[in-house]
């Protein structure tokens, strides 16, 4: 079970199956996964399949992250789905992890993103034994490179896809 956390305008809670229709629709909007080319192909063209996206999330939300990761629902102080961020592992040790975010279009630009992400970051700093947190992001996607620099993520440069930005945060002493 992941600790659920508070900020001024969010509430951060354990992803679960009964969020599934929630996930769906904000990935059903192809602003929302443009950058995302495994979903983006789940929702729109002809490899289209409700079946497999719904499969897709699922395996998301039933599996079996090591203690303290996974992915949290973001949600408004009045319970309105906002999305989710996700802190999960890159190996087998954990010592190196992947953060990510995804926030329904009509949340875009109002600081959530930040918000929610800054305090699962502080969060793994500060509970966690992690070395290096690694947020893969489109090199298209300015909202989300923002909110990584806001964070203090470091731009590492081009990852393993062509497309994509690798930014680090290293866990300094």
């Amino acid at each position: 079970m992941l600790r659920t956390f508070e900020t001024d305008r969010l509430k951060l809670r354990e992803r679960t199956l009964q969020d599934m229709e929630c996930c769906l629709e904000m990935d059903r909007d192809v602003e929302v996964v443009k950058y995302i080319p495994p979903i983006a192909k789940l929702i729109d063209g002809p490899l289209a399949s409700r079946e497999k996206h719904i499969q897709f999330i699922k395996e998301k939300m039933l599996t079996s992250y090591p203690n303290g990761l996974g992915y949290w629902t973001v949600e408004s102080k009045y319970g309105e789905f906002i999305g989710w961020v996700m802190l999960v592992p890159m190996d087998k040790t954990a010592q190196k992890v992947e953060m990510g975010w995804r926030l329904r279009q009509k949340a875009w630009g109002k600081g959530y993103a930040t918000e929610a992400a800054t305090a699962i970051l502080n969060y793994a700093l500060a509970e966690l034994d992690i070395v290096e947190i690694i947020a893969e992001i489109h090199e298209c996607n300015t909202g989300s490179i923002r909110v990584a620099e806001k964070l203090g993520f470091e731009n590492k440069g081009v990852s393993k896809t062509a497309t994509d930005i690798r930014f680090s945060f290293r866990k300094t002493d």
